[in-house]
């Protein structure tokens, strides 16, 4: 049995029918709140139902001519995961009652159009004055009464196992009556306290009701029961995407230990992080149900890539979704440290008026030596170019130049012709100390010194004592090889109080429009890897680029790199006389990912049968 409004629908009908009737009313808006205050009176107890309906129909003021456009509105707002499980209500429409306290003049073209029973249609009927007015209901119908369900379902009298789905307290009066063996809560569209206290199961979806009671058709697995965690103030579009998509999502504004972590990725199907979190081997041994992680910004290095792999776990991160923010704060600090403004400001506030041009540069001409000419080392050489740099760039990996840049074949080199140098490596454990003593020497003196990219790839002493010395005339660090947790933990670190030295919180990326692109782009290739398997861009994982699959089930299999997998998923599938619709493989050195869509009529002990093949890491089934 199942409710209508705010279940079937995502509204109350009669709420809609306010804004079509009362069109043009000087008192709309007033109107239009009264009869939703009252509606919610009704659905929470406080009001008994035939007392709110009579309000409602008052405060209506609706005619006849109004109901037609009221469906066509209503079939627009037919609740997400009910028109997802059309294939459920066409397989078992002798056995699902729509049973409502709304009007079948609205309810009727709509259920009808998911395969219920105009028959299996229980609800009150308007009465009309003879201008077609809408000016009452039909009292003799119980539904129009209170405990109108109740008495209803005493009238039907069904055999078997009976199911309450709805939102408001009359659905759960018929669980209350001995009439129903359980009541779920609806919550996908509105949630009552007083109602969901009551429920023997909250239901945030269909899909929910289905997949307890072993009738899932539309999906494989329910999305509120897939947990994310996020971490470390991810920015709150993410938030939104991923509770949109029907994720049960949990945020928490800092990151957390190792010990932490492990403690709190139990049952977590998806976590999200940034740059302080460490993702170890030991946390994997604890995350029973992980499938995938993002990480919110460029860089990988604070997750095991390999144990995630072992594990059968997917990285996806953003690798370009913040560029132009740390291009843009490299050009502003390199014009900042040749022109000393950090120190002459500091002495400013201190009361100190120095007006002198000692010390302070022009950019135009010089040298800029850029390490690392990836995503934001190439598009720094472009800006920097067109200010009137010359650029100097080394990459251990051919890269082509862009405009006049010059390639350096040694980092030798470009350390020895560099006014300025500035790195934009990633952070893989051999660019530990990648610059020290010996680098520091190698440079120029007066040079200006730059690291945005990793914390640990630069010699921390060496360069507070190149500082000291005068050999670097202006530094700027933005990430540091230990950083607090969260903002509430003091920041330590020995380039504190130096001259001429910019310390930034580790926020070269951070800026509204790089968060929120970073935002949209890791949730999106998440969800497109849950729903269809693609592992487009995952940083860890064979990237294969899935096309999607209609009247198939997509089978996703993760296995060790062994040979002859391959061979013993496709004897399975023969074995029990399965179709393959398409297959794609891929593999790394660690592991293989097969997909295999196969026609949606088969055996479910082929399930059992490909996850129990020998080196399988994870198994799932997709439709």
């Amino acid at each position: 049995m199942i409710d209508f409004d705010s279940t079937f629908t995502q509204v109350e009908a009669l709420d809609v029918l306010g804004e079509i009737a009362l069109n043009g009313s000087k008192d709309k808006n007033q109107r239009i709140q009264k009869i939703k205050d009252i509606t919610d009176e009704g659905m929470s107890g406080k009001l008994t139902f035939r007392e709110s309906l009579e309000e409602r129909i008052k405060l209506l003021g609706a005619h006849k001519s109004h109901l037609e456009p009221l469906v066509e509105e209503l079939k627009k707002l037919v609740s997400t995961s009910f028109r997802r499980n059309t294939e459920f209500f066409k397989q078992h429409s002798d056995r699902v009652f729509i049973i409502s306290n709304g009007f079948k003049d609205f309810i009727t073209p709509i259920v009808t159009e998911y395969h219920v029973k105009p028959e299996n249609v229980f609800a009150n009927s308007f009465e009309f004055d003879e201008y077609d007015n809408i000016v009452g209901f039909d009292r003799d119908n119980v539904l129009s009464s209170n405990n109108g369900k109740v008495e209803q379902l005493k009238q039907l009298d069904l055999k078997g196992d009976v199911y309450v789905i709805g939102d408001g307290y009359t659905d759960y009066e018929i669980k209350a009556a001995g009439l129903a063996n359980k009541f779920y809560a609806f919550t996908e569209n509105v949630e009552r306290d007083i109602v969901t206290d009551k429920a023997d199961h909250v239901t945030p979806s269909l899909d929910e009701f289905l997949y307890l009671n072993k009738m899932n058709t539309a999906i494989s697995y329910p999305k509120n029961r897939i947990n994310v965690l996020l971490l470390e103030n991810v920015h709150p579009k993410a938030i939104e995407l991923m509770k949109y998509e029907g994720y049960n999502v949990e945020v928490y504004p800092a990151g957390l230990d190792e010990e932490e972590l492990s403690k709190k990725i139990k049952n977590v199907s998806i976590l999200g992080i940034r740059s302080k979190t460490q993702v170890t081997a030991r946390v994997l041994e604890n995350a029973n149900r992980l499938i995938g992680i993002g990480a919110f910004c460029i860089g990988t290095n604070q997750i095991d890539l390999e144990a995630c792999l072992r594990k059968g776990v997917a990285v996806f991160n953003a690798p370009f979704s913040n560029t132009r923010s740390v291009v843009e704060l490299a050009i502003a600090e390199i014009i900042v440290l040749m022109r000393k403004l950090f120190d002459r400001s500091a002495a400013m506030h201190q009361g100190k008026w120095d007006k002198s041009a000692k010390g302070s540069f022009e950019i135009r001409g010089k040298n800029l030596g850029i390490i690392g000419y990836g995503n934001i080392g190439a598009q720094l050489s472009v800006l920097a170019e067109s200010l009137g740099l010359n650029v100097l760039y080394y990459d251990v990996e051919e890269k082509l130049a862009l405009g006049n840049a010059s390639k350096c074949h040694s980092l030798k080199e470009l350390l020895e012709k560099s006014d300025i140098v500035t790195l934009h490596v990633d952070g893989r454990a051999e660019n530990k100390n990648m610059i020290g003593s010996k680098e520091f020497k190698l440079m120029k003196n007066d040079v200006i010194f730059l690291n945005l990219s990793r914390g640990h790839v630069v010699d921390i002493p060496a360069l507070k004592a190149n500082i000291e010395s005068g050999k670097i005339s202006g530094a700027a660090v933005d990430v540091f090889p230990e950083e607090p947790k969260s903002n509430d933990d003091e920041f330590i670190s020995d380039l504190r109080a130096l001259p001429n030295t910019i310390l930034s919180p580790h926020i070269g990326g951070s800026t509204i429009e790089a968060q929120e692109n970073i935002a949209g782009f890791v949730p999106n290739k998440i969800m497109d890897y849950i729903n269809t398997g693609s592992t487009s861009n995952s940083v860890n994982f064979p990237n294969l680029q899935l096309p999607a699959f209609e009247n198939a089930h997509r089978l996703i299999h993760i296995h060790e790199n062994m040979p002859g997998i391959l061979a013993k998923i496709n004897q399975i599938l023969a074995d029990h006389d399965i179709n393959i619709v398409g297959q794609y493989l891929k593999t790394n050195e660690v592991i293989g990912y097969v997909i295999t869509d196969i026609d949606k009529e088969y055996d479910r002990d082929v399930i059992k049968a490909l996850r129990s093949i020998d080196h399988t890491i994870k198994f799932r089934v997709l439709y």
